[in-house]
């Protein structure tokens, strides 16, 4: 087993004996509702200690129905799920994304790419993995279409010669 199943697994086990914690408890023994939320129990406490207390301030929007303000909470836990998984998978990509480079760059074909040594070579002038279509016929051509003359064609000068001499001697002309 990986370290992180260990881990994923202990946090499981973690969040599930906080979750049965106040059940086992009985924590919410002896309360008329157990298991509200704390603002509503913060009101509780305010009426018991003030009676004629008087907030501040009015909501801006006070739900028409028990089930509406329940759905508009499930709604904000959904969008705040969603943002988050959103910003995981993100990181992920741009983890794996990394690995992916650095295994090209290393020349080892990363995840998700053909074999080294396949029909098509990771990252071999494509951006988006696999060979160009025509990277070897680039490759053999001269820059000239293939003239003998060309530039790219000459062969590299001996020892002792200035560049660009070649067979025919500096400068193009005849050797004598």
């Amino acid at each position: 087993m990986s370290r992180n199943t260990r881990t994923n697994l202990l946090l499981l086990a973690v969040v599930a004996v906080l979750a049965a914690l106040p059940l086992v408890l009985g924590l919410g023994d002896g309360m008329e509702e157990p298991f509200t939320g704390s603002d509503a129990q913060a009101e509780t406490a305010v009426e018991e200690l003030r009676p004629g207390y008087e907030p501040w301030f009015a909501p801006l929007y006070e739900p028409p129905s028990a089930e509406v303000e329940s759905a508009l909470f499930a709604l904000q836990a959904a969008i705040g799920a969603g943002v988050l998984a959103y910003c995981l998978g993100l990181r992920r990509g741009r983890r794996q994304g990394e690995a992916r480079a650095a295994g090209r760059a290393a020349g080892t074909a990363g995840p998700g790419t053909a074999a080294a040594g396949g029909a098509e070579t990771a990252g071999a002038g494509n951006p988006w993995g696999g060979a160009a279509p025509d990277a070897r016929a680039a490759a053999e051509a001269s820059p000239a279409g293939g003239d003998p003359g060309a530039a790219g064609d000459t062969p590299a000068p001996a020892s002792g010669e200035r560049g660009g001499g070649g067979p025919s001697g500096p400068g193009g002309r005849p050797a004598a």
